[in-house]
């Protein structure tokens, strides 16, 4: 088994329009992000540039973008980036294919490297940065090699 620091919807557990529907003995898992910008259409160029992501203005009654982050057989979550309402800041880390190649895409959209590409011995390659509204999240590319 890969050892892999991801992270999946289980399968057990699953969105519907108002709710989190739970199956069985399960722990609660991480099933939604939501990313907070001081201005949210330039945290949307930013993702949409450097991750690919697809994002849509939600069309409820408040400023709420809604981003799919892959597709349904990829592990991983969909969040949202809305409107900062206060200082704080949740870290969420990406998988990706290549830490240095994202380190350039993310530099070129307007982001900072907040801690250099470091390994993370038996599970892969990581790093630090920042996006265009100062929010810190991290990249992780997979390698059971890395030392």
């Amino acid at each position: 088994m890969t050892n892999r620091l991801t992270v999946s919807a289980s399968r057990n557990a699953y969105m519907t329009h108002k709710r989190i529907v739970r199956c069985g003995d399960e722990m609660p898992r991480v099933v939604h992000f939501e990313i907070h910008a001081d201005d949210p259409k330039r945290a949307v160029k930013f993702y949409e540039k450097v991750f690919d992501w697809k994002i849509n203005k939600w069309q409820g009654p408040v400023d709420y973008w809604l981003a799919k982050t892959g597709g349904e057989k990829q592990p991983g979550i969909d969040g949202a980036i809305m409107q900062r309402t206060n200082k704080g800041s949740t870290w969420n880390t990406i998988d990706i294919s290549s830490v240095d190649e994202y380190l350039q895409k993310i530099v070129k959209a307007g982001g900072k490297v907040v801690q250099k590409k470091t390994a993370v011995p038996g599970v892969g390659y990581m790093a630090y940065c920042a996006d265009t509204e100062g929010n810190v999240f991290g990249i992780m590319q997979a390698d059971e090699k890395a030392k």
